[in-house]
């Protein structure tokens, strides 16, 4: 299976100890977002993990751990969302400059193609307009780019709450404005440019649509090929294969106002050493084994990293 830490929740920022115990034991309990009294026991062995995708705005808690994750046979590689919005949008996050430097940390100890940058979500407000973001994209292009070899882009979701928060999603003029001046700027440092489930068609401005659980990346990384199929419990206009989540929604501390994932509930607990991410089993809680197909099969691939 291809494991995601996570779509939910920072893992890698947050709950790093957690997740490193929960290798080590082999296993994690992961509630039902939708059904909460079934949990799954997913195994986190590395005959199941075939390849971990992190998701993160701030990983550095887990660089220096990356050597136990080699060592035990995981392929990875990282989602790193790296925005330049302040502590009004993002209240729980570091020092921009401090996040750049984990960003630089990091692509210098596993490679750039396994750092994927995202700009991502776009939010438009009275601090934060059009020119702004034009502006601001092509310098952290310039920045970045000998860092990572590609930008994932999206535009934000106005979820009905965020509506009394003074965010604004791009109109479909503005979006076609910003989706113009991101790919040149990109295109001016050799960075591959996508978007993450946009509805929009940007492919005349260069723009692909992006597979963020990406098969050909996961095959380069490998060198096996890939067998997982498409996420059909994704939003229709997501390019990601099948993954294996053991986040939570509503325990993220990073705060971030735009956040699809905190629908303002307060977490419960976390305990470091718990088989949950938060909480504990409860009375009438459904435990059952995660039945995890297989994602790559045993065929070696063309191509891998270590062909380039």
């Amino acid at each position: 299976m291809i494991l995601s830490v996570s779509r939910r929740t920072d893992i890698p920022c947050r709950f790093t100890p957690w997740f490193l115990n929960r290798l080590r034991a082999g296993y994690a309990l992961v509630r039902n977002p939708l059904r909460p009294s079934q949990v799954s026991r997913v195994p986190l062995t590395p005959g199941a993990v075939e390849c971990i995708v992190f998701w993160s705005k701030d990983p550095a808690p887990l660089l220096p751990h990356l050597g136990e994750l080699e060592e035990r046979g995981y392929p990875f590689y990282f989602q790193f969302t790296l925005t330049p919005y302040g502590r009004d949008l993002e209240p729980g996050l570091r020092d921009k400059g401090d996040i750049e430097a984990a960003f630089r940390a990091l692509s210098r100890r596993v490679g750039r193609e396994r750092v994927l940058w995202r700009y991502d979500p776009v939010v438009l407000t009275e601090g934060y307009p059009l020119s702004w973001h034009r502006a601001t994209f092509e310098a952290m292009c310039a920045r970045l780019a000998p860092y990572t070899a590609s930008v994932t882009i999206s535009f934000l979701d106005l979820y009905p709450r965020l509506r009394s928060l003074g965010l604004r999603a791009p109109e479909a003029g503005e979006v076609r404005e910003l989706a113009a001046a991101f790919a040149a700027s990109a295109r001016r440092q050799g960075l591959d440019i996508r978007a993450c489930a946009e509805p929009w068609d940007l492919t005349p401005y260069g723009i692909r649509p992006a597979a963020c659980i990406d098969g050909a990346l996961i095959a380069r990384l490998t060198g096996r090929e890939v067998t997982a199929r498409p996420d059909r419990s994704q939003r229709p206009a997501c390019g990601c294969l099948e993954s294996v989540d053991i986040g939570a929604y509503d325990t993220c501390p990073n705060g971030c106002l735009y956040c699809y994932a905190d629908h303002g509930r307060p977490p419960a607990p976390h305990d470091p050493e718990g088989e949950l991410l938060t909480g504990a089993l409860r009375p009438g809680d459904q435990v059952r084994d995660r039945v995890c197909r297989p994602a790559l099969s045993g065929q070696t691939s063309l191509f891998s990293f270590g062909d380039h």
